[in-house]
This record gives structure tokens, sequence and C-alpha cells, in this order.
């Protein structure tokens, strides 16, 4: 896919800030057929978070009046929008224009509006079509390189909706229905490893050497992962359904049984304590080890699904009242509530011992002991890497903020690059097929993008009004001054 236009007509957001804001991201009749992201630079305050937030909020809203049984809960009912992007509902098929929109009209609630672009005609589209939601992205995925509550809003309602939806499902046998996946996906520091042990498991070979090469690591050598399911945090089945219940604690749907079954089966070896209903999986990682998991798991996104919808249940045993106060806070649109961590002994899915082989060394490195950098590079590399497939929106928050600075003057180009299961990201329709939005705070990634790339948000400092404007001078190769000048309003000392 790929944005066209972004208008947000009243966000209740940072005190209106970003109200009447209407931003044109591509032309239409832009040619470009690679794939670059569409950079947001700007001081701290202008926003820039906000927007994201406000993208993945829309969408969220779109998904939620189409696909209900995806999205459960809106993060912004009282969002009016108007959002235009290029998109293509199969592989074979032609790029359609397309036009979602939410306004309110003589004080009714505002309804999400989809329609289509016939030449010079816009079609309604029925919202519960088929064909309508595969005018939608497939995934919208934020990513945040710490706890940044502004954009991981909209992505922590959706990650609690599912939790809860399996909770009931799972309670409730005469239902007999999977849960949906969300199509929000969240990317933090809670889901590196989930990215990681996946790409190497099932990646190919170009793959994990561009992932680890960075860190001067080979390859997994080992990991542990556990499932425990009944503890003092859990939440306990109705006294109803526990005698028709094989589980004490945590109730999980048929999917999830039989992804514990599957563990179970490619584990070298396992443990459990039926006391606590804990599983506990070890992995000595050899080719028969990938072997296995790819008999069950065909792609190493299908794996990572696996491990996120297991460690989406972390959810379930955060303290009733702080969950009742996430949901209160979030209607009242108040940004800095956030779902608390469970401690990690309280998680019902947590990654242990994750162990590499490095590079020219008999001994093993243990994950924990590298930097941050080296977990968010492999960490961004790794998501871009199995989700290559087409019709996603990436959303990415300071997505360089722990690389050095060779690290940050090679992003672009190396996500660019990055070898994908299809080989698609760098194909003639790499530009249609994924959109990126990120902001930075630093020169680099301006300077590795053409200036139609690049928005500048500012503060107009008498009316404090929001002002975005692209650079007045050429930004792809320019020098750091140059861009620190433009984008940023610094004039370096001579």
């Amino acid at each position: 896919m790929k944005l066209l236009r972004v208008h947000i007509i009243s966000a209740d957001t940072c005190g209106g800030l970003l109200d009447g804001l209407d931003l044109m991201l591509h032309s239409h009749m832009n040619e470009q057929t690679t794939f670059l992201p569409i950079c947001l630079v700007g001081a701290n305050g202008t926003g820039k978070s906000q927007f994201l937030q406000v993208v993945a909020e829309l969408f969220q809203s779109a998904f939620h009046a189409t696909a209900s049984g995806e999205e459960r809960l809106e993060g912004n009912p009282g969002l009016q929008f108007e959002v235009e992007y290029l998109i293509r509902a199969h592989d074979d098929s032609p790029l359609t224009h397309v036009r979602i929109s939410r306004r309110a009209v003589n004080k009714r609630k505002p309804l999400v509006i989809i329609q289509k672009r016939l030449e010079d005609t816009w079609l309604t589209c029925d919202l519960k079509a088929p064909e309508t939601r595969a005018l939608l992205p497939r995934k919208v995925i934020g990513y945040t390189s710490g706890a940044n509550e502004t954009l991981s809003l909209p992505f922590l309602l959706s990650r609690s909706g599912y939790a809860e939806e399996v909770r009931e499902s799972a309670i409730d046998r005469s239902k007999n229905q999977p849960v949906a996946d969300t199509r929000l996906m969240l990317i933090d520091y809670g889901t590196h490893l989930e990215v990681l042990v996946a790409n190497l498991l099932l990646g190919s070979d170009e793959q994990r050497r561009a992932l680890l090469a960075h860190a001067h690591l080979d390859d997994l050598h080992s990991f542990r992962c556990v499932v425990q399911l009944a503890h003092a945090a859990a939440p306990r089945a109705p006294e109803r359904s526990r005698a028709a219940s094989k589980r004490k604690g945590i109730q999980l749907t048929d999917e999830l049984e039989r992804y514990l079954e599957y563990l179970q089966k490619c584990a070298t070896c396992y443990q459990y304590d039926d006391k606590t209903e804990t599983y506990t999986f070890d992995f000595l990682v050899t080719d028969e080890t990938k072997a296995a998991f790819r008999f069950f798991w065909k792609t190493a996104f299908e794996l990572y699904s696996a491990f996120h919808k297991l460690a989406m249940l972390n959810d379930l045993v955060i303290p009733k009242h702080a969950r009742e106060r996430f949901s209160k806070e979030t209607r009242s649109r108040r940004f800095a509530s956030r779902l608390p961590e469970p401690q990690e002994e309280d998680k019902v899915f947590r990654f242990e011992r994750v162990n590499f082989f490095a590079q020219n060394r008999a001994t093993t490195v243990d994950y924990v002991s590298l930097s941050d950098g080296e977990h968010q590079f492999a960490q961004l590399l790794g998501t871009f890497s199995m989700l290559s497939f087409a019709n996603v929106l990436f959303l990415l928050d300071e997505p360089e903020s722990h690389f050095n600075p060779r690290w940050r003057l090679k992003f672009v180009n190396r996500l660019c690059q990055l070898p994908t299961p299809d080989g698609n990201r760098s194909s003639q329709f790499a530009a249609t097929r994924q959109d990126c939005l990120l902001t930075t705070h630093s020169p680099f990634i301006p300077a590795d993008l053409p200036k139609e790339n690049v928005f500048i948000f500012n503060r107009n400092p008498q009316t404090r009004a929001l002002e975005v404007k692209k650079p007045g001078s050429e930004t792809h190769g320019a020098s750091f001054d140059a861009i620190l000048q433009v984008c940023f309003g610094i004039i370096p000392a001579s």
C-alpha cells in the first residue's frame, strides 16, 4: 500500500495540536518504485509521535467497523479524519485508490465510510463485504524503542482485547470458534525475542547473516521458553466451567493448546509442573530442530504469531483494577496511561537463556550481554524481514535511537536491501506493496532520503500552531550541517 493523504479533522490529541492538519504524503502520480520511508523530523512536542498514533487509530477504527472480530476495541471513537491510499487487494489486481473517512454530521455519531475511486467517481463500499476488508492494510505495525505511551496506546488496547476474547472463548467451549488475529501489532522491547528467535529458526541463511552480522554472531545456539498457566496472579475459571475444563488456571483455546503440543514436539527436552501448570521447553538448535519447527510453522511470521499470541496472554495476569484503569483512562484520552508489565516470574509466556554462537570464538554469547543498540538493530531488521508480504504499514517512532552513528547512517539502506523470504521489497512494485512512516531527531535518516520523503514538524513561535513543510533544498546526500540547518533550524558554529 501507499499512503497518499492524511487529513486529521478532529483528534482530541495534544490539546488539538493536530486538528485540521491535511498532509499530502505522496503524489498519486509519483512513479517511485523503490521502498523508501516517509521521515517526520522536528523538535520535541511538535506532534510527530501523536501523528503516528492517530494514523494507527484511524485504521483501527476502520478495522473495527469492517472486522470487529479482528479489532475488538476502538481507541479513539471520536476521531474525525479522512485518509487516502493506494492498495492492491490481491497480488495480481490493479492498484485501487481508497478513501476512508469519518465526519460528524448534525451532531450525530460519526460513522466510518470506505470508498474506492472508479474513474472520476467515488463508490461507497459495503463495510461488511469481504472485498471491502481486502482494501484495508493486512497489518499495521507499530514500533517504539522505549516506553512510548503515545504510539503504543491503540496497540495495547488491541492486545488487551485479544487476550480477553481468548479467555472468554476458552471458557465457553460452546462457541468453538478460533480467535482471529489482530491487525494492529506492536513491536517493542517486550517482543524482541519473539521476532529474533522466529527469524533465526525459519529464516534463510542470508536473512540470518543480515540479522546477526552487526553483533558478530553466527547463529542461534539454544533457548528456553516457559508457559505458566496457574499462579497467584492468574484469573480462575468460573465455577460453572471448571468441571469441563482441563486447566486450573488460564484457559486456552484449541489453537493455543496446539501450540503447546507443537513446542513439546520440537523441544530437545521439556518439563511439566502440574501444580503450577508450567511447561518448560528447552531447545538445542540444530538443523533437525529447525526442520521440526518448519513442519509445524511454514514461515518466520507464522512462528512469530504463535509466540506473540501466547505472549499476549500476559495481559491476563495484570491485576483487574489496573486493566480497568487502563480502559477508563484510554476512553478519556489520558495519554500517560499504560498497561503495567507483569513481573517476569508471573508472565504466562517468556523466553529464558537465549544463547548464540559467536563469530570466531568457541564460546556462546547470552542475549542479555548484547547492547541495546544490538538488540534494536536485530529486532528492526527481523521485523521487516518476516513482514515482507504486501499491504503492511509500518509506523516507527525513533527506530534508530540506540544506534551508533555508523548504523544510523546505513539504516535506510539496510532496510531497502534487506533479504526477504519472497524477495519482494526490492521489486518493481515495492513502493505500492508496503509503506513506512518514521520519526527521528537525527540528521542521518533525512540525509539518506529525497526531500519529497521528508516532512518538518514545527510549532509557530508566536501562535504555537503546528506547521508542516518539506525541506527547501535537497536532503539526499546533503551534509549533516545542511540537514541540521534545513530540518532542525540549527546553524552549526563555524
